[in-house]
């Protein structure tokens, strides 16, 4: 059976306080579209904007591949922002796809925010995603990610240079991280979006089937355990959903990898790198879902899956020819 519910956030404080204000408020709705180089920050962000973990984090460069939509409350606005995967240099199908992901979502936005992480400043692709964010006829916000960790003379130089080359309506220089300056965010988004009604009810976080994001924490923690020798085109599919009389939840995922040489890597010795990569999911799965969760993986070899259609619209991705 698949379960229709969706990633929501029940005791998220924001969510409350924005019901109480419905009613004195006129309400507001609208799409922001995060955009930007990958390991920018943009998945960090967006968790620390919503609130709770809608979006994976990991080491890997291009771990969100599909559109995420998170959706956030303040007051009487309803702010869904758009996680997109990592702008780049595409040499795979599977690369040009998420790539063209990416500017569909930013085209189809509100507003546009370029997140940018200050350590790198303006590196060849946020030079390509500059030259190409010209194009966009919508208000562009920029936002300077990691200044925990950068000079405050290089951010304001960065950040002059950048008002220089985009027409930005605002700046703003935060860390998803610790969660500075997130709260300025918030505020400006809610202030920015249209009037209107809200667009999903008031306590769901994310857009996604419960049944995909649990599909996406388990790649996470495949990522995290592996992250230097698996590539990141493996994959995770939940194959099976079954609510239980007892309040439980199984749950069947398999792992594709493109090789058996990668198949091994992923069990491990004995099976205990897939073991805990199970477990550490198992976890985060049952605290979202807030019931107990049997999960049962399995590792299948799928051999050229990047050039297979079907693959891309389980993901919510276009196939490019």
């Amino acid at each position: 059976m698949q379960p229709r519910r969706h990633w929501s956030a029940k005791a998220s404080g924001r969510r409350n306080q924005a019901v109480s204000e419905q009613q004195d408020a006129e309400t507001r709705a609208g799409f922001v579209a995060l955009i930007g180089a990958p390991n920018a920050g943009k998945s960090t962000l967006l968790n620390a904007l919503v609130g709770t973990k809608v979006s994976i984090v990991t080491h890997k460069v291009q771990t969100t591949r599909a559109i995420v939509r998170g959706i956030a409350m303040r007051g009487p606005s309803q702010i869904v922002f758009v996680d997109t995967p990592g702008i780049f240099r595409p040499k795979r199908r599977l690369d040009r796809a998420m790539v063209d992901t990416a500017w569909g979502g930013a085209k189809d936005a509100d507003l546009v925010a370029l997140l940018i992480d200050a350590r790198k400043g303006i590196d060849e692709q946020n030079e390509k995603i500059l030259e190409k964010l010209a194009d966009i006829r919508l208000r562009k916000v920029l936002i300077l990610n990691k200044v925990d960790v950068t000079k405050r003379e290089n951010l304001l130089a960065l950040a002059q240079e950048l008002n220089q080359r985009c027409d930005f309506v605002r700046t703003f220089m935060v860390s998803a991280l610790t969660g500075d300056r997130v709260e300025d965010l918030l505020d400006f988004f809610a202030a920015e979006v249209p009037a209107g009604p809200w667009l999903y009810p008031e306590d769901q976080a994310s857009d996604l089937p419960m049944r995909m994001l649990a599909a996406e924490i388990t790649r996470e923690k495949l990522f995290l355990r592996l992250h230097e020798e698996l590539p990141y085109i493996s994959t995770v599919e939940t194959e099976s959903w079954q609510e239980r009389k007892d309040g439980s939840v199984r749950i069947e995922q398999t792992i594709y990898v493109e090789r058996d040489s990668q198949k091994s890597i992923v069990l491990g010795r004995n099976g205990q790198t897939i073991k805990a990569i199970s477990q550490a999911a198992r976890t985060e799965i049952a605290e979202v879902l807030e019931q107990p969760v049997h999960l049962f993986l399995f590792v299948k070899v799928r051999e050229n899956w990047a050039d297979d259609p079907e693959r891309y619209r389980e993901m919510g991705l276009d196939f490019p020819h």
